[in-house]
């Protein structure tokens, strides 16, 4: 497999110089597009007595407002956007912390764009003419099904819109098409794998060489897992929709970090508590500054992802496209169950409107037969708890039904007896995770 494949090697190899030159022009036209047509930045750039027309240097963009997913939840729906709805041809949303979800837009220049950088990260991987992509990410709201979809069909390379679930037929059309690529959650790779063998299929068998999994945090140890059962190369794929979706930053088969597309997406590695700049090879929060969006700009977005960063040409394939590390933490309490952003607060909300249990709760998570499982213990309050049997499994159903309704996930829910979930007297502890990524 050859690792020197470019879908734009002219912008994916520009000298350091020449990047950043392409980063302040592009950084000076947002900084006045989003004045002139954002509200929310309007206000913000006043407060912080910031005028774009006095852009000077890429250093200037510390002085800019960090723009937290507070902002898309107080503004929800539209109140970010920059264009009109007449003048976007797509939304998507995800979970947000509230029970509302985080919504996102495409203008059609969004859309372009979103399917160039998917087929620099699927070039980046080594994805070639020929290739048969099989891509079981899900399709809907959630991006990672379309933005594959998109950055294959610009790539120019044959997709296979499989969607998530339905395994043994997810089976069936990589065996007789032949795929050769496989787009997924890490997690659920190993589960078609583990399926294949109950099927008596040999996963080795298929003609598989490249995966590209995202959309939750993995190992080391589980890309060696998945190389193992499948016989391919294993990288990593990073997005996240407000931003765009997938096609943010990609790995190359050198394993070495993930190039961000920085011609477009702008990052910075900030302190999470004082939100200053930190030094190139430091642990820190990721931040984003969009430099060509049309219908979300976003400047200086925190993604509440913890990495390093690194502007080092990269010794494998010579991209100078800055380098993220894998995802090393978050800085909030966010879980991440099957490519699901869930938060604790969300089930909170949830549990808070149902008078019969108590605002008590314990999310437990696991991994089984390598998918993520959620379990919610909640209270009862002690007149329920003494019911009989019909009724508790009643009220076990609404619950269970109300927090799928919230999250977009299955789950299960567990009732369990008055003042048995342990008790802090700082800050509760709300979130068991079992899982051993």
């Amino acid at each position: 497999m050859a690792e020197f494949v470019y879908f734009q090697k002219e912008i994916e190899t520009l000298p350091e110089s020449k990047l950043k030159a392409l980063q302040l022009e592009r950084l000076q036209r947002l900084a006045a597009y989003v004045q002139q047509k954002v509200p929310f930045y309007q206000k913000a750039f006043a407060a912080s007595h910031l005028e774009p027309d006095r852009i000077s240097s890429l250093n200037d963009l510390r002085y800019f407002p960090l723009t937290s997913k507070a902002a898309l939840r107080d503004h929800y729906p539209f109140g970010l956007f920059a264009l009109p709805l007449n003048q976007v041809v797509e939304l998507h949303a995800s979970s947000g912390t509230t029970g509302k979800m985080t919504v996102v837009g495409y203008s059609a220049a969004d859309i372009k764009l979103w399917s160039t950088v998917m087929a620099r990260s699927l070039a980046c991987a080594g994805v070639v003419k020929g290739d048969i992509v099989h891509n079981a990410y899900g399709y809907g709201l959630f991006t990672g099904g379309l933005g594959i979809h998109f950055g294959a069909l610009e790539l120019g390379v044959t997709v296979v819109p499989a969607s998530s679930g339905q395994t043994r037929r997810q089976l069936d059309l990589m065996a007789d098409f032949k795929s050769t690529v496989l787009t997924c959650t890490p997690s659920y790779s190993l589960y078609v794998a583990e399926e294949a063998r109950n099927y008596g299929l040999d996963p080795l068998s298929f003609s598989l060489r490249v995966g590209v999994f995202g959309a939750e945090p993995w190992s080391e140890g589980m890309r060696k897992q998945i190389e193992k059962e499948w016989g391919l190369l294993a990288l990593d794929i990073y997005g996240l929709s407000e931003i765009i979706g997938p096609g943010v930053a990609m790995e190359c088969p050198g394993q070495e970090g993930l190039h961000i597309w920085a011609d477009h997406f702008l990052p910075e590695v900030i302190d999470p508590k004082t939100g200053e700049p930190l030094e190139e090879g430091q642990e820190g929060e990721l931040v984003i500054t969009t430099l060509t969006k049309e219908a979300l700009p976003l400047i200086r977005y925190r993604t509440g992802d913890i990495v390093t960063l690194t502007t080092e040409r990269c010794p494998h394939c010579e991209r100078t496209m800055p380098r993220i590390s894998k995802i090393l933490g978050r800085i909030d309490d966010m879980l991440i169950i099957r490519g699901i952003n869930v938060f604790p607060s969300q089930i909170e909300s949830v549990l808070l409107k149902i008078p019969e249990v108590a605002p008590h709760y314990q999310l437990v998570v696991t991994r089984e037969h390598h998918l993520d499982r959620l379990e919610v213990q909640v209270e009862v309050s002690p007149e329920v708890f003494s019911d009989e049997v019909k009724k508790l499994e009643e009220l076990q159903q609404r619950v269970l039904s109300e927090i799928e309704s919230t999250l977009g996930i299955s789950v299960t829910v567990k009732l369990v007896e008055p003042k048995s979930i342990e008790r802090s007297q700082g800050k509760a502890k709300r979130v068991i995770d079992q899982r051993q990524i």
